[in-house]
């Protein structure tokens, strides 16, 4: 027979993929290991909260940042898992807010930037992947950070505001997009691709840009909201809820969208299969 020793540890809720136990946190909690395993490694994926899209020709939010790790060597302990909650859709002008971030054992994601707009036109530092450029006031899309992606550029012309575009948010995986022809808003980037579940899954899609005139910018794979559109009425999309999606940019000041929370998923090896 099989002598070897397996892990069991408790936290979170527990799905099987094959030989591996897979424990998923959409909130804080811990991760705790009753019985060792001879091989004594973890994997796993830490994502952080998304930000939220920009106030008022809104870019899109970052998504937030993904972290992911193999054999990592583990005790028989309780670890904490924090589980960022996504950005809150800011509500004034001047008011910046980002993702927060998510950590387990040594490992924190940032939380996402908040997409620029014409009165919140700084980028907030610390963020993972950048948010979208508002239109005129400041296009350029807000750099990336500890592995993030960078937003796309807006309209840089002074048209009065019609029509006019912002940019994507940066995803986990790629750029967000810049506006084309100042009627589409840019495409939120796309997220980061894990097969830690079993499943192929994108984390931390950017947030779509909007536009006044146009079309809005699509949100990202993985979670990313779709960006708003004035005057026709098209509200900006929130952020995906466990998948650090950001949320798409708003066209108006009633018009805005918040990050999704992230997740951090834990896996190791239960079994062998015969």
């Amino acid at each position: 027979g099989d002598s070897t020793v397996y892990t069991v540890a408790t936290g979170g809720t527990i799905t099987t993929d094959g030989d591996y136990k897979v424990h998923t946190f959409t909130g804080t909690g811990t991760f705790e290991i009753t019985t060792l395993g001879d091989d004594a490694v973890v994997d796993y994926l830490v994502v952080a909260g998304g930000g939220p899209g920009g106030f008022s020709y809104g870019g899109g939010g970052g998504g937030g940042g993904c972290k992911s790790v193999t054999s990592s060597s583990v005790t028989a302990t309780t670890y904490t898992v924090t589980v960022g909650a996504g950005g809150a859709k800011p509500t004034g002008t001047g008011t910046y807010t980002k993702g927060e971030d998510s950590t387990f054992k040594s490992t924190t994601a940032k939380g996402g930037g908040q997409g620029k707009g014409i009165y919140s036109n700084t980028c907030i530092a610390n963020a993972s992947s950048g948010g979208g450029g508002t239109y005129f006031h400041s296009p350029a899309g807000c750099a990336g950070a500890d592995g993030g992606y960078s937003g796309g550029a807006g309209t840089t012309a002074a048209t009065g505001g019609d029509p006019s575009a912002c940019g994507g948010g940066g995803g986990a995986g790629g750029d967000g997009g810049d506006q084309s022809s100042n009627t589409t808003g840019g495409a939120g980037g796309i997220g980061a691709l894990s097969s830690i579940t079993g499943s192929s899954t994108r984390y931390a899609g950017g947030g779509g840009g909007s536009t006044y005139g146009g079309t809005f910018g699509t949100g990202g794979a993985g979670g990313g909201g779709a960006g708003g559109r004035m005057p026709q009425g098209t509200h900006a999309v929130d952020g995906t809820e466990n998948t650090g999606g950001a949320g798409g940019g708003g066209q108006n000041s009633a018009d805005t969208a918040s990050g999704g929370s992230g997740v951090v998923i834990v896996r190791y090896m239960f079994q062998a299969s015969a």
